[in-house]
């Protein structure tokens, strides 16, 4: 095995192991040591798989696992999947570091399960994509099909939100700011995710691709 591709592999496993102890070990704390006691035990799990943190690091850890075995992977629903992944985990990095994190001092092991969704899996997820690739990968089609995650959870927080009066983010609280504020933030997001897209797919195309074919035969894995 060569010395590129054994590197590959041994980065998308420490990024999988990363992902995996800190979702894990944030869903421990949560529901043993909930912020608000008088949420029950299953509203607390369907609030904490609603966080934009935690299913961007779930796609992460679903798109890098292939990689792990074969980091020239790919696969129609495999592409969709990487390219929301790239997505969510840039968005979640970015805000928590410009918005949040001034905000926000979590001790013990919390310390470790937020530094490790927030900065160690945003910053090796882009890198790692950048270094190792695969590319091509990012097809028009797959932006389109990449997007339709975020417009999904979007529809899920506000459904939710109406019933439960919970809303993982300030900036989409209806109660707080009403549906006119909080749609046009929402507008702000959606079209925030499409930039990003389309700014991946660009450099997806602009970088060199990682094997010798520029495009590889699309399994259904």
């Amino acid at each position: 095995m060569d010395l590129h591709r054994t590197t590959a592999r041994t980065w998308w496993t420490v990024l999988a192991a990363v992902v995996a102890l800190s979702v894990a070990g944030e869903f421990v704390l949560t529901l043993l040591d909930p912020a608000d006691a008088s949420v029950g035990v299953g509203a607390r799990i369907v609030r904490f798989f609603s966080y934009f943190t935690v299913q961007s690091n779930l796609l992460v850890l679903a798109a890098v696992l292939p990689l792990v075995r074969d980091p020239s992977h790919d696969g129609r629903l495999w592409r969709v999947v990487r390219l929301a992944s790239l997505l969510g985990i840039t968005i979640t990095g970015i805000v928590y570091a410009v918005v949040l994190a001034p905000l926000y001092d979590p001790q013990g092991l919390h310390a470790w399960t937020n530094a490790g969704e927030h900065y160690v899996s945003p910053v090796m997820t882009v890198l790692g994509w950048l270094l190792f690739g695969p590319r091509p990968r990012i097809a028009s089609g797959v932006v389109g099909r990449a997007l339709l995650w975020p417009v999904a959870w979007i529809a899920w927080i506000l459904a939710q939100g109406t019933v439960t009066d919970w809303y993982p983010y300030d900036f989409m609280d209806v109660a707080a700011h009403g549906y006119v504020v909080a749609l046009r933030n929402l507008a702000v997001v959606v079209l925030l995710a499409l930039g990003f897209l389309l700014l991946f797919a660009f450099v997806d195309r602009r970088l060199p691709a990682t094997e010798e074919r520029s495009e590889l035969p699309v399994t259904t894995g």
